[in-house]
């Protein structure tokens, strides 16, 4: 009597969700998996740049699609795509007719745009621009968000303490504050083996300006400062996506172009 022959599983056909199946973009991006680091990346620079990550914008759409992609074992969590990581993700504003227009792009290739309500007029230009400027520790507060799960390492505990002198204006490290407790955490991290038993970024960087006894809108020397400590510790020598240093960058990008900004409307708007 012959055995019946179990069938044989099918083979899995799922093809990982790309670009160019949720953003109107062309070339060799459409074809690209979105990654999570993509989706980190991104949601940083909205948290960075809006204050929070925009219900169904282009961030929440490639987090969705790289939480699906990685749990069907198609991408991996570490993951980023060569266009993101070579060129990043820029959050730019434009007033056109009195309303502004945010556009979001992932390298030179543009994933969302909409507008916002109108700023409220400026009574004071350089008070002004430093109260809508993005600071160090609001910086430090989307990476809690966008890197928030990685565990505390010394190239973090670094860049968080050159981004606290930089905000309070101090060269000692603040008592019990972020830089000292990072420090600690990295320490004690780098003799625990179960990631689930270390201390992450979120764990320090969760409200980090109230935590700051200072602080300051973020420049590009600040941001060249903290790349620097966080590469400097860093063994492979890279910064992380989405983590400090690239969270103080972005914000420091932003904050130059929307000075631009602002001060070409002025200019147009004299005479």
């Amino acid at each position: 009597m012959s055995q019946q022959q179990r069938p044989r599983p099918t083979q899995p056909t799922t093809e990982p969700i790309k670009y160019g199946d949720v953003f109107p973009v062309s070339g060799s991006l459409a074809s690209k998996p979105i990654a999570p680091q993509d989706a980190a990346t991104m949601q940083s620079a909205e948290n960075t740049f809006l204050g929070n990550t925009q219900k169904g914008g282009p961030a929440a759409v490639m987090n969705s699609a790289a939480t699906k992609n990685e749990r069907a074992g198609l991408v991996s969590h570490e993951q980023v795509t060569d266009v993101v990581a070579t060129d990043g993700v820029t959050i730019s504003q434009a007033n056109v007719a009195g309303s502004s227009i945010i556009t979001e792009a992932v390298g030179d290739q543009v994933v969302g745009e909409y507008a916002r309500p109108p700023p409220v007029a400026m009574t004071s230009p350089a008070s002004a621009l430093d109260r809508d400027a993005i600071t160090i520790g609001e910086a430090l507060q989307a990476t809690a968000l966008s890197a928030g799960n990685k565990p505390v390492d010394q190239s973090d505990a670094a860049a968080i303490q050159v981004a606290e002198m930089r905000a309070t204006g101090s060269s000692e490290v603040v008592p019990g504050g972020i830089a000292a407790q990072a420090q600690s955490a990295a320490t004690t991290n780098a003799r625990l083996i179960l990631d689930e038993n270390k201390t992450k970024l979120s764990d320090i960087l969760t409200d980090a300006t109230a935590k700051l006894p200072d602080d300051k809108p973020a420049t590009r020397e600040d941001a060249e400062r903290v790349i620097g400590a966080e590469l400097r510790n860093d063994p492979n020598m890279v910064t992380y996506p989405g983590g400090v240093a690239e969270s103080v960058a972005a914000a420091a990008r932003l904050n130059q172009s929307t000075k631009v900004l602002k001060c070409e409307d002025r200019e147009d708007g004299v005479g």
